[in-house]
């Protein structure tokens, strides 16, 4: 991603103390839940803070070719595309698109390009 691309990102801020955080500089781990393949998180808080069924967020990004098994939503899933594009069953979402994926929605993104995006679950999502 270039240097003018990452300025053009929303700025991310966490109530911590710990000020501004930069998104090239952030701890992505290697995500391979739902059978992801190529797709990396930074966790932003999750069911160990919120309890076994309760919301999770995360900056996800897929790399080039990334890809996940269809999953279930049991709660709502909200995913703010970043950068990058996302495809699903649907079609091919761009830089700042949001998508609401609603309870009991199905589906399995990927990217052939990569994409970055703000994850929101309202609930862990179950396989298909």
């Amino acid at each position: 991603m270039s240097s003018s691309l990452i300025e053009q990102l929303p700025a991310l801020f966490t109530a911590s103390g710990a000020g501004r955080m930069a998104l090239q500089d952030l701890d992505f781990q290697p995500l391979v839940t739902d059978g992801r393949v190529g797709a990396e998180i930074h966790r932003l808080y999750g069911t160990q803070e919120t309890g076994a069924d309760g919301p999770a967020a995360a900056i996800v990004r897929y790399l080039p070719g990334a890809e996940a098994q269809a999953h279930v939503h049991p709660g709502y899933e909200l995913i703010f595309v970043l950068d990058g594009e996302l495809e699903t069953e649907d079609g091919t979402y761009g830089r700042n698109s949001l998508l609401v994926m609603e309870p009991g929605s199905v589906h399995a993104p990927r990217s052939p390009r990569g994409f970055t995006a703000l994850v929101i679950w309202e609930r862990p999502v179950l396989p298909a």
